[in-house]
C-alpha cells in the first residue's frame, strides 16, 4: 500500500509531499462547470479584472480538493476506510491560474475508533503553498483508517 496504516502514524509527523501542480484556466473552468458554480469571479475574466484581485480566482473547492488529493499517495492511499470530515477550512491568500501548489501535511491526533475496533481515526492538518511560499489553503481532515495488525481484505 502506498498509504500508511493507522499504526504507522505518529502525532507531530510531517509530510512534505513531492507532487506539485501548476493550476490552469482549464482546471478552473471545468471544475466550476462540473460543480455548477457560475460565479463570475471564477469564469469571467472581464468581470474579475474589476475586482480587487484583477483576475479570476481559482475555485476554492478545487483548491481544497487539490490540496487533499496531493496528500493522499503519502498518507491514506489504500489504507483509509473513509473521510469523516473537514474542519477549519481556510483560504488565507488567493490562488490564481499559473500558480504552482505544493502541500505539507501534519498528523495532529490519533485515536482508536470506539465503534470499529479494527480502525483508528487520524486528524491531519493540510497546508497548501503557492510558488512564493504563501499559504493559500489549510484544513483539518479526519480520516477513518485501517489498522495494519487488524487488516483483513474481504
Amino acid at each position: 500500500m502506498a498509504g500508511l496504516w493507522f499504526d504507522e502514524f505518529e502525532v507531530g509527523q510531517v509530510f512534505r509531499h513531492d507532487v506539485r501542480r501548476t493550476v490552469t484556466e482549464t482546471d478552473n473552468v471545468m471544475f466550476s462547470a462540473m460543480t455548477h458554480n457560475p460565479a463570475a469571479i471564477h469564469l469571467d475574466r472581464e468581470y474579475a479584472s474589476t475586482t480587487e484581485f484583477g483576475r479570476p480566482l481559482m475555485n476554492s473547492i478545487f483548491t481544497l480538493g487539490l490540496m487533499v488529493g496531493i496528500s493522499v499517495s503519502d498518507t491514506t492511499l489504500g489504507t483509509t476506510v473513509a473521510n469523516l470530515g473537514w474542519d477549519e477550512v481556510r483560504f488565507p491568500k488567493p490562488l490564481f491560474e499559473g500558480d504552482t501548489v505544493r502541500v505539507e501535511t501534519e498528523v495532529l491526533d490519533l485515536r482508536k475508533s470506539k465503534s470499529r475496533p479494527d480502525n483508528g481515526i487520524v486528524v491531519f492538518r493540510h497546508m497548501a503553498f503557492n510558488q512564493r511560499e504563501e499559504i493559500v489553503a489549510t484544513c483539518k481532515r479526519s480520516a477513518l483508517m485501517y489498522c495494519k495488525r487488524e487488516f483483513k481484505r474481504t
